[in-house]
């Protein structure tokens, strides 16, 4: 741009910076973008149908207040206004979500002071096999597909040899690819952030409210 002005360029930075006051901002990262074209691909390329047979599952933390997110999206512009730091409330607490193509499948929320770990990752599976036997009872056509990230509890032996014992086919991912992140947990925290709860309970109903909102298509 100074070339096309016929300006040096140290004139050009300076008016930049200090003229019209602008900064280089980053912008944010996001996970690789899927659209209809790539989902119908995929679908077109699966003659068993395995869309259907996909379960998933990740975690996340919800507060009892989570304030507006403090950084914005970043690019060349004029200086914005300061405007102060809001933090995200002390109360919080995990939550784990199973789900497929048809709807939310278990939710389970850990309590305060306990950690996942196997023994709570075996505990989650056994929810899930009862309730695809009430729920999905079509899946057991053929295997399931437990999708779920590399995080140590996964990976463990006792939570291979439960997936092998249940007839469920691993298919693990790398976390920069989690469904749950593209799909799932944005809406969701956009639901719950900037309003107050006083207990996790309060957080509970909301995100079950909104969960239970959502149409057919929204998980597919």
């Amino acid at each position: 741009m100074a070339e096309q002005l016929y300006i040096s360029r140290e004139l050009f930075v300076s008016i930049i910076y200090e003229d019209l006051d602008m900064r280089k901002l980053s912008v944010n990262w996001v996970n690789k973008w899927l659209n209809a074209d790539h989902i119908l691909e995929f679908l077109r390329r699966d003659p068993n149908d395995k869309l259907s047979r996909i379960v998933t599952t990740n975690e996340s933390w919800l507060y009892h207040y989570d304030p507006e997110k403090r950084q914005q999206p970043m690019e060349w512009r004029i200086t914005p206004p300061k405007k102060f730091q809001v933090q995200k409330s002390s109360g919080k607490f995990l939550a784990s979500f199973l789900w497929d193509q048809d709807g939310i499948l278990p939710t389970d929320y850990l309590p305060k002071g306990q950690t996942i770990n196997a023994e709570y990752s075996l505990s989650l599976l056994v929810q899930l096999m009862d309730i695809l036997k009430e729920k999905r009872r079509g899946k057991f056509t053929k295997a399931v597909l437990f999708l779920h990230d590399n995080a140590p509890t996964h990976r463990a032996l006792a939570t291979q040899k439960k997936l092998a014992y249940l007839g469920f086919q691993c298919q693990p991912y790398s976390p920069d690819l989690a469904p749950s992140d593209y799909q799932l947990f944005p809406g969701l925290k956009i639901q719950l952030k900037c309003r107050y709860f006083f207990s996790d309970a309060g957080v509970i109903a909301a995100a079950g409210t909104w969960l239970d909102g959502q149409p057919s298509h929204f998980f597919f």
